[in-house]
């Protein structure tokens, strides 16, 4: 990682300066412009509580393409139950603040988590002005899975997901791949590696891969 530090008008360094870890430079602000300038070149925020605004860029990068998502059996059962139904932005809020709410760990103990109020603010401006998504899974009238994201062109950034029900977030990932389909998108970054993901289809890319194609995907 380069010295980097952003100031008022934010000008991102080269991804491939990354540290080994993906950290790639510290400061600057969550501004519409800022996000979306972040985006372009392949990075995105993640920082915790007490922390500066941290910049990642991770090697090798998780990608999904749409068409190899992978829907187990029991996947496509769930799916067809009557009770379940899919929407796109009707609660981006709501999605937002449920992914950001603490979870249980692997070791029993309750997290953190980096989804500050500041993060939902920035967020939620970048939904009014039409680039950030939310899909939604309902059991009947009750939001039990969804994600959320930032399309630019024929890319979508997936940024965090959740699920309160079993398979809640599997089936709102099917339906953010069908929409992907349907809208033209052909990547969708995942981030960074899970063996969760993996099993849904995503797979690893090499930094410069990903960076690389992207101006001609948005």
């Amino acid at each position: 990682m380069t010295d980097d530090t952003l100031e008022d008008i934010c000008r991102f360094p080269d991804p491939n300066q990354a540290n080994e870890d993906g950290l790639l430079a510290v400061g600057g602000d969550l501004r519409p412009e800022t996000l979306l300038q972040a985006y372009s070149m392949g990075i995105f925020p993640w920082y915790a509580e007490g922390e500066p605004i941290l910049w990642w860029s991770p090697n090798p990068r998780m990608v999904l393409k749409p068409q190899d998502f992978y829907r187990s059996k029991r996947l496509i059962r769930r799916l067809k139950q009557p009770q379940y139904h899919c929407m796109l932005n009707q609660n981006f809020e709501a999605v937002i603040q449920a992914c950001a709410a603490p979870r249980i760990g692997a070791d029993g103990q309750m997290g953190g988590t980096w989804i500050l109020p500041e993060m939902i603010e920035a967020y939620l401006r970048l939904y009014v002005l039409g680039y950030a998504h939310s899909f939604e899974i309902y059991d009947h009238d009750e939001l039990i899975g969804g994600l959320y994201g930032v399309r630019l062109g024929h890319v979508f950034f997936a940024e965090s997901m959740f699920s309160k029900q079993r398979d809640g977030s599997k089936m709102a990932m099917s339906y953010m791949a069908s929409w992907a389909l349907d809208e033209g998108i052909t990547l969708i970054d995942c981030q960074m590696h899970t063996d969760h993901l993996e099993s849904l289809g995503a797979m690893e890319m090499d930094r410069q891969t990903f960076v690389g194609q992207l101006p001609k995907k948005i």
